[in-house]
């Protein structure tokens, strides 16, 4: 039986390069901290974990933009990431990525598709 797509939050949650939604998800048995931002009029979803050392992002829950609202960027490393596809694009972690999660909009909805 597949498994079906989960519900992580209404769409009106998330402003174009505004706070994101924190949400938890498992993988290999254990629960792990994710975020879902919108950017480019598209929503992203990626595990909570800096790709320097595995920190969480945000410095206040939500909080994963630069002041600009342009870039996702590590409050404890200054890591800078594109919020379109998780490439650091600056800081300690250059060329390396988030891990990406699948999520969708669908009818006012985000989603995180089973994997």
């Amino acid at each position: 039986m597949a498994e079906e797509p989960r519900l992580i939050c209404a769409a009106t949650e998330l402003e174009e390069g505004g706070r994101g939604v924190r949400f938890s998800v498992e993988r290999y048995g254990r629960q792990e901290p994710a975020f879902v931002v919108r950017y480019d009029g598209r929503v992203h979803g990626y595990l909570n974990r800096c790709a320097h050392v595995p920190m969480e992002l945000d410095w206040q829950p939500g909080v994963f933009f630069d002041a600009s609202g342009l870039y996702l960027i590590c409050t404890t490393h200054g890591a800078i990431y594109h919020p379109a596809n998780g490439v650091c694009v600056g800081g300690p972690c250059r060329g390396r990525s988030l891990v990406t999660l699948p999520v969708t909009e669908t009818g006012g909805q985000i989603f995180l598709s089973p994997p």
